[in-house]
């Protein structure tokens, strides 16, 4: 059996050190493992590993050629406990230097929502959703 869980994510940088401090000004905590190579971040659920993008590609097997630039199809999220955090980490993503892409908005499905893009454009959901469960650590557990 594959155990249920998301351990880690990893976002390939093209600019390492810029991405690093983008992270950095949203006031989150790197690991001790962090170098100038690599770094990773603490977050409620999963670490958020930053590695060069060449490396990464390297690591996956996968050719330059095989990547596309622009939205990938892939959104990481934020859950917050209150709808009115929507609207403060959207101000504090947007001061940090973060794109917002989809400012706060109530979603048809009772929650509220925005979308920002970080210096290399990956695209984060900002969310909160009225029915999510957060354990001790703040890692969502349900919805």
């Amino acid at each position: 059996m594959v155990p249920e869980r998301v351990s880690l994510v990893t976002i390939g940088a093209k600019n390492l050190p810029a991405l690093r401090k983008f992270y950095q000004q949203l006031g989150w905590r790197e690991t001790e493992i962090s170098s100038d190579d690599y770094c990773v971040f603490r977050t409620a659920g999963v670490l958020l590993s930053l590695f060069p993008i060449e490396e990464l590609l390297k690591d996956a097997g996968v050719h330059p050629d095989q990547m596309t630039d622009g939205f990938k199809g892939i959104t990481l999220a934020i859950n917050v406990d209150q709808p009115e955090e929507v609207d403060r980490v959207t101000t504090e993503v947007r001061n940090a230097g973060g794109t917002i892409i989809r400012e706060a908005s109530d979603a048809f499905w009772g929650g509220r929502t925005s979308y920002f893009l970080d210096p290399e454009g990956n695209a984060w959901e900002i969310a909160w959703n009225p029915t999510a469960i957060f354990d001790e650590r703040g890692a969502m557990i349900s919805f």
